[in-house]
């Protein structure tokens, strides 16, 4: 317990120090860590307090990568699944059967409004393409708030982890596999996903999910918790300002692996950089699904 107190008490990236912990004793568990700290003096205590106060999944995806294990257990089996399979669409027409646009965010696209400036609707509309890519893994600025930091490290999330797709506001959105819905929810937090589905599907014996956000209002009346989906059925439609978390309309889109100890229908749409390799076992790019040429996520 000691040696627990002394290499974690008082660190300010915990997330670091306990993956180098694990990978020193490959037997210890979480459980063990946050008994040990609660027994410290007071500052291995304030430090049992921060760790308790985030994702005890992804606490334990971190220690498991220390162990030099993969972050998920049963990610590699989603990743085999999917390329197994033969996707629907998600918009219709196909979004790779005509012009895109990428939409970088760290000046790449000079005068490109943010996400969040309803400028960019009418700077979006003139470019006369029917979708915009923003991409999977972009380390992005806008992630500044506090909504995007936690206790156990100063490191803000900011490398996104879906893919968005930017169409006008009511353009529906098709299911790309069969599944059953596992939240409906609004997170009306400001830059939230807004109205957000969550639904679960399974490789073979292992469940995994897609998550939709920024959607319309219209989302509760086309579906119920647990109902059952088809490849190809209309799942929801693009929302619009203020109803999507208060961005240009488009669908952040995102594959999921495990929802950690995530329960409420939200779920992070970005991760720290430092942590990349866990939150790609985590949320791996949700091209596996949309299979676009990578080329249109370039300049």
């Amino acid at each position: 317990m000691s040696d627990i107190i002394a290499r974690l008490s008082g660190q300010p990236d915990l997330y670091t120090a306990l993956r180098a912990l694990a990978g020193q004793a490959p037997d210890l568990t979480l459980a063990q860590v946050h008994a040990a700290l609660a027994a410290g003096d007071g500052v291995a205590q304030d430090t049992a307090r921060r760790l308790a106060s985030v994702d005890q999944g992804l606490l334990a995806a971190v220690m498991r990568a220390g162990r030099g294990l993969p972050a998920v257990a049963g990610a590699a089996a989603v990743r085999a699944h999917i390329e197994s399979t033969s996707p629907a669409p998600l918009f219709l027409p196909e979004i790779g059967n005509g012009p895109t646009i990428a939409l970088l965010t760290r000046g790449e696209v000079p005068d490109m409004p943010a996400f969040s400036d309803r400028a960019f609707d009418a700077w979006f509309a003139a470019k006369g393409v029917p979708y915009g890519l923003g991409s999977y893994g972009e380390k992005r600025s806008v992630y500044a708030t506090d909504q995007f930091a936690d206790a156990a490290s100063p490191e803000r999330r900011v490398i996104h982890l879906g893919i968005d797709v930017f169409a006008p506001a009511g353009t529906p959105l098709y299911a790309p596999l069969p599944g059953k819905v596992r939240h409906l929810t609004y997170n009306a937090d400001p830059l939230d996903y807004g109205h957000t589905l969550i639904v679960e599907h399974q490789a073979g014996e292992v469940a995994f999910f897609t998550l939709y956000g920024h959607l319309a209002g219209t989302l509760p009346g086309l579906l119920t918790v647990g109902q059952e989906v088809e490849a190809g059925q209309i799942i929801a439609h693009l929302g619009d300002w203020p109803e999507n978390g208060g961005w240009a309309p488009h669908v952040h889109f995102q594959i999921v692996t495990d929802l950690l100890a995530q329960r409420d229908g939200n779920f992070f749409g970005v991760g720290q950089e430092s942590l990349w390799d866990i939150w790609q076992s985590i949320s791996p790019d949700p091209n596996l699904i949309l299979r676009l040429d990578p080329a249109r996520f370039r300049l």
